[in-house]
């Protein structure tokens, strides 16, 4: 069965990851190395290579192939960075391959952050807005990916600390689902 996942592995390569523009070759690499179905609920090895996102626990899923790859790319991942991944299995997996120290935190409270000064930190899934204790644990000129959505659409955000504070920048479109707790809150109206 592994030789079934490892053209997969390269299907996903070649028809969801490089034509959407992600031309790390080191991330490439990564990619076409991590076993993508190890994260996926059981039985559902083969759905992590769909163009979907696939739901790997109550209110967490892992992003769609392209979203994940484009928002690594943008970080700039580089071996010896320390990252850490936030309801992120998959995007951890692939940053381990490369060479990353990765904290992962998948637990209840995904603001209970286990550290500081981190070089980048990703997340799967959709918030309605980035929270601060997030930006708060890069280091400096770290950075932040994650999708932002209040609504239907959503962006693909960067966020990078600076000498000045944080700063931030929209990558891409994308639609994942909530990660359960960070749905956006909608006042009254009439």
């Amino acid at each position: 069965m592994s030789a079934d996942f490892a053209a997969a592995r390269l299907n996903m390569l070649d028809s969801q990851v490089r034509p959407a523009d992600v031309t790390d070759w080191a991330l490439q690499d990564a990619i076409g190395a991590a076993p993508r179905e190890t994260v996926a609920p059981a039985g559902k090895g083969f759905a992590a290579y769909a163009d979907t996102e696939v739901e790997y626990a109550p209110g967490r899923w892992l992003l769609r192939p392209r979203d994940v790859s484009k928002l690594l790319q943008a970080l700039r991942p580089a071996a010896g960075d320390r990252a850490l991944a936030i309801a992120a299995p998959y995007a951890a997996l692939v940053l381990e391959t490369m060479g990353l120290t990765v904290d992962r935190l998948d637990g209840e409270n995904l603001t209970a952050v286990p550290g500081s000064d981190y070089d980048l930190i990703i997340v799967e899934g959709a918030v309605a807005k980035a929270p601060d204790v997030w930006t708060a644990a890069l280091a400096q000129g770290g950075r932040l990916g994650v999708i932002e959505r209040s609504g239907p659409a959503g962006k693909a955000m960067i966020y990078i600390r600076a000498l000045d504070g944080v700063g931030a920048r929209p990558i891409f479109e994308a639609t994942p689902p909530w990660l359960a707790g960070f749905e956006p809150v909608h006042g009254f109206a009439f």
